[in-house]
């Protein structure tokens, strides 16, 4: 079993949490001016690093919060959490490469 460490409440099992993709993904200036390629781009397009990777988590049954996480998609290890609204670490992808 896998220790999150909530950056509200703490280091908890797993099964507390949901995982909610790629973090730092920024919603689109003006979403109607996009082509339905492009939406569809923002909508399922993510990266899929080797490595150290920004994602987003809820510790749905704690304090309920979204946070980012640092976690080694090669060992499953998480580097670090940080609240939602802060900047990624340096060295570690967290923008998303598509269109949009």
């Amino acid at each position: 079993m896998l220790l999150i460490t909530c950056p509200h409440c703490g280091p908890r099992d797993e099964v507390e949490f949901h995982y909610g993709g790629q973090a730092h993904v920024a919603y689109p200036d003006d979403p109607h001016a996009l082509t339905d390629r492009e939406w569809a781009e923002f909508l399922f397009y993510r990266d899929n690093a080797k490595g150290l990777f920004a994602e987003r988590w809820q510790h749905a049954v704690g304090c309920r919060k979204w946070f980012n996480a640092v976690r080694d998609t090669v060992t499953y290890t998480f580097q670090s959490t940080y609240a939602a609204g802060e900047s990624a670490p340096n060295g570690v992808a967290a923008t998303h490469g598509g269109t949009p």
